[in-house]
């Protein structure tokens, strides 16, 4: 057997499949080949998308489901056997693997990351010196201080297995719940975890908690929330594998201690009457571990009611989950819980493809920069307005233009209608009267759904209880309507928003905490509903935090305790914890938040507003948002790619199969069909690019088929053989160059009426020579350059 002839596919069936065999592992219960084990990243541009490569492991080796250990990267054994090294510890890094290997089947390099000071961390194996799981493992648990009974018995403990589907935690949320679980074996008492809205921070929960539980090292446990709607969904959601008879809500401040895992909100379980906290009926020692949901809310803030049920059960294991941990001078979850165990951000699952990217539409009207009165102006309640400039942070909490509201209402409506009008939309507006008003201009302005629909816009805030029964259907995938939704604070963290594919920012938000939270309200993709990326329209000039470095960095501590400046509020009102009931919204009358006196409100009606800008972003392959038109983004991204036509050509024309390089482009953030939008349906794929990126004169394809049989190029064929290059030539005119590559273009018309499949091809030979004829003619086609 000459081993340089076999495929990567053979060296994996011949060699590496009985080296790990005859090591000890389990081919059908440790290994797992061909792992994909992310979506690939959404690629939006104009309307269209299409998702780039998956990352995708040759092998994965588990010491148990769930708990990897080793990744190996195939190569043919034309390759250095150490040839895929740097893509494998990529790989490894993204994965938390600690052992790395690659193969072309002479033996193995193996890269260990446990190796300690004075070892190597690159050797090779022969094939027969493949480590056994047992080997492994034990190297890691010593490595990580979890080589006592005690502890391996713990992280060792099986996952929940859903029998009823192939559901399994994706790789970023075992990380989440690995790390979680050593960190409690090694005796960690307060554990924060970071993982962006929509990557199911409950579900990593569930996981965490069954396997504590199940081990019984944690026996007793309180999850703690701060909306009822979470509590429910919870429940009855991801923790049902644990049946009713062991959970309970506790609700109306009624204590019943018969349960195992209780869900209690923060402020059910505390009151201003000392006399009132239901917590306390509930011994100090009674939970052994507490899960604090959506810990930014304030449970880490020494200021907090909530800190004190986190004091009285500081006996427990507590675990803080949050998709932006808050850091501000005053208030720090870093200095409570610790550094996070793992971290899993907004930009790494959009990457990563679990999350969808967003386009931004910026909309400045011709008031926001500076407004000020006439003298002596009246409102439209005869209130003389007061004379200063009036900007952004001043409207609708101090001033309220009709004419400004009215417009946006028009803007977003006219949004909806060139693109979908029955896309699930959340207004974020200042305060609960802010709603109210933007919901009446959406409702003029969209009155023949209403009159259809009454239900088609709502106000949803804490104070409006028809409203918050929307709330369901308005969430419900399968529900259609509300279709748009205003609110002030209500929305912004929690609940989960599925199918919302419009996030308006009409609301100041001075804080990143809540900006990352409002942001998170889309990032859900449901692809099988239509929903792979949102839109954000911002009237606020909010989304100018994305272009903060602390937006999607890794959260750093910057607590300070001695400082007594006032901490990272939001202008909109207080990013606190809240009752669950919106309450801290603002309601439009004359008390002042911060109790300062009366705060007036004037009402302008009489003020014509226009648009004054308006400008479309795409979120980048590099996660920044990029500006630049189609046109000068795919030729700036192509320029980076390639460094000249002549080197683009060479590559065109060495492709075999033309579909792959524009899947290739299509990762980049270049699509063809966007292009074509642009451009023009009927010029070759080759001659847009050439055209966009390197200024050519395009070609169509008609002009380019012309050109071929000017050439007589088919007058060496028999006279069958022609016809099929003609019908060949003829079908890469009407729809280009890629159905002329496929085999299956030989079973459709025209070219099925000149026989079967194999009889067309015995016309040149042999499926070789047909394969060449196919080959030559594009390059007769591309003969001529743009």
């Amino acid at each position: 057997m000459n081993i340089n002839k076999l495929s990567e596919r053979d060296i994996c069936t011949k060699f590496i499949n009985p080296a790990i065999k005859r090591a000890g592992w389990d081919l059908h219960r440790q290994v797992r080949e061909e792992v994909s084990f992310t979506d690939g990243r959404i690629i939006v541009q104009g309307k269209l998308h299409t998702r780039g490569k998956r990352k995708r492991a040759d092998y994965i080796l588990y010491i148990k489901p769930g708990i990897p250990l080793a990744i190996i990267e195939a190569k043919d054994n034309k390759k250095p056997k150490g040839d895929g090294m740097q893509q494998a510890l990529e790989y490894a890094a993204i994965l938390q693997i600690p052992f790395v290997f690659t193969s072309n089947g002479d033996s193995f390099i193996f890269h260990d990351k446990t190796a300690g000071e004075g070892e190597p961390i690159e050797t090779e194996l022969s094939l027969l010196d493949f480590p056994s799981p047992d080997l492994l493992w034990q190297k890691y648990l010593v490595a990580n201080d979890l080589n006592t009974p005690e502890k391996r018995s713990l992280v060792e403990k099986d996952y929940y297995v859903d029998t009823t589907s192939d559901m399994s935690p994706r790789y970023y949320q075992a990380n989440a719940i690995n790390r979680t679980i050593e960190a409690i074996a090694k005796g960690q008492n307060k554990i924060l975890l970071v993982m962006a809205t929509g990557t199911g921070k409950t579900y990593t929960a569930f996981n965490i908690i069954w396997r504590l539980w199940k081990s019984g090292v944690k026996k007793r446990i309180l999850f703690l929330a701060d909306r009822n709607a979470l509590l429910t969904q919870t429940k009855n959601g991801d923790f049902s594998p644990f049946g009713n008879d062991i959970m309970h809500i506790i609700k109306n401040r009624k204590i019943d201690k018969s349960y195992q895992i209780y869900f209690a909100l923060y402020q059910g379980l505390t009151s201003n009457d000392e006399t009132k906290n239901a917590y306390k009926e509930f011994s100090k020692d009674f939970f052994d571990l507490v899960i604090i949901d959506e810990c930014h809310r304030g449970s880490a803030s020494e200021a907090s009611a909530w800190r004190d049920v986190l004091d009285y059960f500081s006996g427990a294991t507590q675990i803080g989950l949050t998709a932006t941990p808050k850091e501000t001078k005053d208030i720090s979850n870093i200095e409570y819980f610790g550094k996070p165990v793992y971290t899993y951000s907004l930009k790494q699952g959009i990457d990563d493809g679990f999350l969808a990217p967003y386009k931004v539409i910026r909309v400045t009207t011709s008031v926001d920069d500076s407004w000020r009165p006439t003298a002596g102006l009246l409102d439209k309640y005869n209130k003389e307005v007061e004379d200063r400039i009036y900007n952004l942070k001043d409207y609708d909490r101090n001033l309220v233009i009709d004419g400004r509201t009215n417009l946006i209402a028009q803007k977003i409506t006219d949004h909806l209608k060139s693109t979908d009008r029955f896309a699930k939309t959340i207004v974020f507006c200042v305060d609960i009267d802010h709603a109210n008003r933007m919901r009446q201009a959406l409702i003029n302005c969209n009155a023949d759904l209403v009159h259809k629909h009454p239900t088609y816009v709502v106000k949803i805030t804490g104070d409006d209880e028809v409203g918050k029964r929307e709330l369901d259907n308005f969430v419900d995938v399968e529900e259609r309507f509300p279709v748009i939704a205003t609110t002030s604070k209500m929305l912004t963290t929690g609940i989960n928003t599925k199918m919302v594919k419009v996030i308006v920012l009409e609301s100041n938000i001075g804080s990143m905490t809540e900006f990352k939270q409002i942001i998170g309200r889309g990032t859900r993709i449901r692809e099988a509903e239509g929903k792979v990326y949102f839109t954000i329209m911002d009237f606020r000039k909010a989304t100018n935090h994305f272009a903060d470095p602390d937006f999607d960095g890794e959260p750093i501590s910057i607590y300070d305790p001695a400082d007594d400046d006032d901490g990272e509020v939001g202008i909109g009102g207080s990013d606190g914890p809240d009752d669950g009931n919106d309450k801290d919204d603002y309601n439009g009358s004359d008390d002042d938040l911060g109790g300062n006196g009366p705060r007036v409100k004037y009402h302008i009606n009489n003020i014509t507003v226009s648009i004054a800008n308006e400008r479309v972003q795409y979120y980048g392959a590099n996660g920044k948002l990029i500006t630049e038109s189609l046109k000068d983004y795919t030729k700036t991204n192509m320029e980076k790619e390639f460094v000249s036509m002549d080197s683009f050509i060479t590559k065109w024309r060495t492709t075999e199969r033309k579909e792959e390089l524009i899947a290739e482009l299509a990762e980049m953030g270049i699509l063809v069909e966007a292009l074509r939008e642009e451009i023009g349906d009927d010029i070759d794929v080759f001659d847009l690019i050439c055209h966009v990126a390197y200024d050519q004169p395009p070609l169509t394809r008609k002009e380019r088929a012309d050109q071929v049989r000017k050439r007589n190029y088919f007058g060496k064929y028999g006279e069958k053989a022609r016809q099929v290059m003609d019908m060949l030539l003829e079908k890469y005119e009407d729809e280009g160059i890629i159905p002329i590559e496929k085999p299956a273009v030989l079973n459709v018309s025209p070219l099925k009426d000149l026989g079967n499949a194999l009889e067309i091809v015995k016309l040149f030979g042999n499926k070789k020579d047909y394969e060449n004829a196919v080959q030559e003619l594009e390059n007769e086609i591309y003969k001529t350059s743009a």
